[in-house]
């Protein structure tokens, strides 16, 4: 960067069902990454690259996602924005199609990475086992799971994923990328209502997620909750190497990310180096 440019941070949510993922894919694909730079790049009038924080895959919705740009200091001197990144966010919501939304665009410190200087992202997974499937206000963002699960269960199996494991067998292979990873938590609740009856809900917490880890996580846990696995398989897949046959993967729809986390700006180097090592 130079100091003829800045670092904008945007905090964004969307609905993942009728996109290809976050990831750009050319211009023919709707993904939720070529959506936003579209009308960022319209609005300033330069073109926009964004690098994320999480790359959700098809289907998978966001509600607290974070990215990041690097553009010309000079793009905000339009007199509709007057230099302060904020006013983008009405532009924006102009050109932007109704399941995405920006709702803070905010000067960063150069050193801020989107991707690297976060401490750990959280998600949460939707199901219900009710036999007429979820409620038709949810059904976007609300999985289905056909057979009644015992909670207790799946809290067993999902506390074997805590800490820092080689999560190989429950994530989908890419070349010379690791898949260590620690998971901070993992949780599951009751959320019924009597207008949601035999809903649950699994709140996840990782430094960083592998490709399908989380959806891994989730149906491995459902299986156990249904009775067709034992709480203790689980355990020994963390030491295989590659991602196992008997893993399922539990529907997209049912999960979103809501929260990423990062530290005070003046650590925000320092957590991208690591994490960088890490990765590495």
């Amino acid at each position: 960067m130079t100091d003829e440019t800045l670092r904008l941070r945007l905090d964004i949510a969307y609905d993942g069902t009728d996109f290809h993922g976050w990831a750009r894919q050319g211009t023919s694909t709707r993904t939720v990454q070529h959506t936003i730079e579209s009308a960022l790049s319209m609005v300033l009038r330069t073109p926009v690259e964004l690098t994320v924080a999480g790359r959700t895959d098809a289907g998978v919705h966001a509600s607290g996602q974070v990215a990041h740009a690097d553009i010309p200091r000079a793009a905000l001197d339009q007199r509709s924005i007057d230099g302060d990144p904020a006013r983008l966010v009405r532009r924006c919501a102009k050109l932007l199609p109704a399941d995405v939304r920006i709702f803070d665009i905010s000067e960063v410190s150069p050193l801020f990475d989107a991707r690297f200087s976060a401490l750990n992202r959280s998600y949460v997974y939707r199901v219900t086992t009710h036999p007429s499937g979820a409620l038709p206000t949810r059904a976007r963002d609300t999985a289905v799971w056909r057979r009644p699960v015992d909670i207790d269960a799946m809290q067993a199996a999902a506390d074997a994923f805590v800490g820092l494991h080689d999560f190989a067998a429950f994530c989908k292979a890419k070349p010379h990328a690791t898949t260590v990873r620690e998971v901070l938590g993992m949780r599951w609740v009751e959320a019924s209502t009597s207008k949601e009856p035999n809903l649950y809900e699994a709140h996840v917490t990782a430094d960083a997620f592998c490709w399908n880890m989380v959806r891994s996580l989730v149906a491995s846990c459902l299986q156990v909750g249904e009775g067709s696995k034992d709480p203790g398989w689980v355990e020994p897949l963390l030491g295989e190497t590659s991602r196992s046959p008997q893993v399922l993967l539990a529907p997209a729809k049912g999960l979103t990310l809501v929260d990423v986390s990062y530290p005070a700006p003046e650590h925000y180097a320092e957590r991208a180096r690591l994490t960088r090592a890490k990765r590495d």
